[in-house]
């Protein structure tokens, strides 16, 4: 089936907040309904052309429940025919979700979408399972939805469940990568999200929140090699992976408007960039952080393209040993030119919003460079990568 071009017209975010902290008020359908009310109130066309609205989430058994991007499409006051899904890759899913609309749009099912994500980590419920009988005689557990493997099955392999940290240390391990490595690199990923801040890149594509006193992403800090040296390893007693350089658990939400290249041209919006390929590989689950390795080869031959052709690249700090694991084994990729706003290790990783942000963030980069090769990927915990080639 013949494909249409797809564009990204636009992509806006809230500030990212801190577990706990300034969005900690604010029900996960509703960060995605201000935002989604936020993108759409950008532009002059009638909502009702809208095809359809797809967000994703990883979480899903809180108040995100029952179909989120819906529950958005109702709480935006946004016309009631426009439909919405929501998908589930866990970290990847907001990336899943505009891999959703661009293939909807190149098949001819729409011309208009909104792509987006959505979490609130610190509204995740505690979840009670249900007995196979009435009354049970033992009693019952607890289960924290933030975050990492719960009610694991007892037949998967135990090799495999290990927390997500411990699959950072083994790649530590396996790649030799030291904690003098992973700090250094996290105090960059502060660092440049101050500087990206100060220079006021996101100023054009910030959702403000009504009664939300945040103006920048709330889990940037001055980090040092000498203030995150002082931390102890969470999850080996002789370990390297710690709190400083770990992805935050975090609040936010992100959108794209996505449309056909006819669409755009009758709406008169310039586009930021167009979608030209993705790709999603598994691992095994434990070495999730490596996931992204070769969905990002697979996704720029599917391009057309090299590591060499790329301009910049948003890569998710999962965990610094995560990240550095990815760039030892993608030679001709240079590595200064990932995640130049820096990354979740600063910013935050609110789940199923952090894919949308870092597609958003490329379509970004990629209009004010002119022109240029763009990815967004992430690693997924049980095993997989994803990633997304974007052009201009």
């Amino acid at each position: 089936m013949a494909t249409r071009e797809v564009v990204v017209l636009d992509a806006v975010r809230t500030p990212i907040g801190k577990l706990g902290g300034a969005l900690s008020h604010l029900r996960p359908d509703d960060l995605a309904a201000r935002t989604l009310t936020a993108l759409v109130g950008r532009h002059d066309f009638d909502p009702v052309t809208i095809d359809e609205v797809v967000f994703g989430a990883a979480n899903q058994s809180g108040e995100d429940n029952r179909n989120v991007a819906r529950m958005a499409v109702l709480l935006a006051g946004l016309p009631t025919s426009i439909p919405g899904n929501t998908v589930n890759r866990l970290c990847a899913s907001g990336l899943d979700a505009v891999v959703s609309g661009w293939r909807q749009i190149a098949v001819g099912d729409a011309d208009l979408v909104v792509a987006g994500g959505v979490e609130s980590m610190t509204r995740a419920p505690y979840v009670l399972p249900k007995s196979a009988t009435g009354f049970p005689a033992t009693n019952a557990e607890l289960f924290s939805t933030t975050l990492g493997w719960r009610m694991v099955n007892p037949e998967m392999n135990s090799q495999w469940t290990v927390p997500l940290g411990e699959g950072a240390e083994i790649l530590a391990d396996r790649y030799g990568i030291s904690r003098e490595e992973q700090d250094a690199f996290s105090v960059k990923s502060h660092a440049r999200a101050t500087k990206a801040w100060a220079d006021g890149v996101f100023a054009d594509h910030l959702v403000q929140l009504p009664g939300v006193e945040l103006t920048q992403d709330e889990g940037i800090r001055d980090a040092t090699p000498e203030s995150l040296g002082k931390l102890r390893p969470v999850f080996r007693k002789d370990g390297t992976v710690t709190a400083g350089n770990a992805s935050q658990l975090s609040d936010g939400s992100a959108a794209l408007l996505l449309a056909s290249a006819e669409r755009a041209e009758e709406l008169g919006i310039e586009p930021l960039a167009r979608i030209t390929a993705n790709a999603a590989h598994g691992v095994d689950p434990d070495l999730y952080g490596e996931g992204p390795v070769v969905a990002v080869e697979r996704a720029l031959a599917k391009a057309g393209k090299t590591l060499g052709d790329v301009t910049t690249m948003e890569l998710n700090e999962a965990f610094a040993a995560q990240s550095l694991a990815c760039l030892q084994q993608w030679d001709g990729l240079d590595s200064e030119i990932v995640n130049p706003w820096g990354g979740a290790i600063a910013v935050g990783h609110p789940l199923g919003c952090s894919g949308a942000r870092l597609a958003g963030a490329v379509a970004h980069q990629l209009k004010r460079a002119g022109s240029g090769v763009g990815v967004a990927s992430l690693c997924v915990g049980v095993g997989q990568g994803t990633a997304v080639v974007l052009e201009r």
